[in-house]
């Protein structure tokens, strides 16, 4: 089982990926929380080069709320991760990643129904791209 999907969006630029990204994850309920510009930080704490690479912390609070209701440790996989990166040759790649095989280490059953719901919308997010 693969940890996330991914899908390559030739023809955009970084930044308009990450606009249009955020603007997917909207129409399905999420948030960003966080956005972390891996390049810039990088550069300004090792001073060392890396590609276009942000990560977008997505919440959906109606979710996560259910999801801290049945698991007290649960925000350690919160908030549900989305990368937007740029590959070698130029390409833009958007990531999320796959709620259900998160939940696999947790043993706790009421998550499989709610992991297979986030699941569903970030899929959703990532084919709107």
């Amino acid at each position: 089982m693969s940890y996330h999907f991914s899908k390559q969006l030739p023809g955009i630029s970084f930044d308009a990926a990450v606009e249009k990204t955020t603007n997917a994850l909207k129409t399905e309920g999420f948030g960003v929380l966080t956005d972390i510009d891996i390049q810039q930080t990088l550069k300004n704490k090792i001073n060392a080069d890396f590609r276009k690479y942000r990560i977008l912390g997505a919440c959906n609070p109606h979710f996560a709320h259910q999801a801290l209701q049945a698991e007290g440790h649960i925000g350690v996989f919160l908030p549900c991760n989305v990368i937007v990166q740029e590959l070698e040759d130029g390409t833009v790649e958007v990531s999320a990643v796959d709620p259900v095989a998160s939940m696999i280490s947790v043993q706790n059953e009421q998550l499989g129904g709610l992991a297979t719901e986030v699941q569903d919308k970030l899929k959703r997010v990532i084919a709107q791209l």
